[in-house]
């Protein structure tokens, strides 16, 4: 693995933290650094901060706050 690669994992504490709970991601950073790209984006979806997730989870708290006031006005 390069430098620029293990600076860029240690950088960034989501990478970092992903390849702590998932280990196997270094067999193919060792091969080629171009995965660091693939690592970032599934440790997104592992920690669920990808832009779907934001919005779906925006939307569930905005349904729970009209649900709220919807019981508050009965």
């Amino acid at each position: 693995m390069d430098l620029y690669t293990i600076h860029y994992i240690k950088t960034h504490a989501l990478i970092y933290k992903y390849l702590r709970e998932d280990s196997h991601w270094y067999r193919y950073l060792h091969r080629d650094s171009k995965y660091i790209k693939v690592v970032e984006e599934e440790a997104k979806k592992y920690f669920k901060v990808t832009s779907e997730d934001k919005i779906k989870q925006l939307s569930d708290r905005i349904e729970m706050i009209s649900q709220f006031l919807h019981i508050l006005n009965e």
